[in-house]
């Protein structure tokens, strides 16, 4: 008779030196029950965490990624880093979505120093919520590969995201219900879609035409992305003199 293994995510949380660390450390005195699925990395303030961090833990093969702050208003330090934290943590998610990986791999938590058992709540929720997910990239039916190219296509284009974001997106509001309407609006998808989104697509071709070049089809079914779609990057691609097509091939490789 055959075993079936039951999934067991991997997790690697990023957690504030003063309020969700601590709460995990009271978690642990008092003994609250909670899956031992989560890496911890102690940071001084959840704003301290960069996008960069978070594509590099999922690239190192964890299923999901965990920041945990303050609560909103509670920071320890005047600049309230966790708001930018929130303001990542939606930014990052929208990166994902962009590139087919599912947003809730990434989660924020507010646990403070006296939450020991809010921490073993949240841990518990986002493990189960991994474990419906699946491991990284199957879950979202690409093999290894093709996951490897979509996060380096995200890495390569964060200098320009970051840039975006700071000059185009970032806000400021006082509780997290505006931050989610904010980046649920239509002003913000625009925003997206104009500045970002066509450029991660582009990024991904360019990034799976290292290898060698391909056809239109091949590229489509390399990224997941529809004949249509990718045609559309490969002309303006082409407008910029970033690749070229080779007629006795019949294929685009990079200038």
């Amino acid at each position: 008779m055959s075993t079936v293994h039951e999934f067991k995510p991997r997790i690697l949380g990023f957690l504030c030196n003063w309020c969700s660390y601590a709460g995990a450390d009271l978690c642990g005195v008092s003994r609250y029950q909670y899956p031992a699925s989560m890496k911890i990395i102690r940071v001084m303030c959840s704003g301290r965490v960069d996008l960069e961090f978070v594509l590099r833990a999922f690239a190192k093969g964890n299923d999901g990624v965990f920041i945990g702050g303050c609560w909103l208003g509670e920071c320890h330090y005047i600049t309230e880093g966790n708001y930018d934290a929130l303001s990542m943590m939606h930014l990052g998610k929208k990166l994902l979505e962009s590139a087919g990986l599912n947003p809730d791999r990434l989660r924020l938590e507010w646990v403070s120093a006296s939450q020991g058992i809010r921490y073993a709540e949240v841990v518990t929720d986002f493990t189960e919520k991994l474990k419906v997910l699946g491991p990284i990239g199957t879950g979202e039916g690409m093999d290894e590969n093709t996951l490897k190219l979509k996060l380096e296509a995200i890495t390569k284009l964060l200098p320009y995201v970051k840039l975006v974001e700071r000059e185009k997106i970032r806000v400021h509001f006082e509780n997290k219900a505006e931050y989610e309407e904010y980046f649920a609006s239509d002003q913000l998808k625009s925003l997206f879609n104009e500045l970002i989104a066509d450029k991660l697509a582009v990024s991904q071709i360019m990034s799976l035409l290292q290898a060698k070049a391909l056809s239109t089809g091949e590229i489509a079914s390399g990224l997941g992305m529809s004949a249509a779609e990718v045609t559309k990057h490969l002309k303006s691609s082409a407008r910029q003199r970033l690749i070229r097509f080779d007629d006795n091939q019949k294929r685009y490789a990079l200038a």
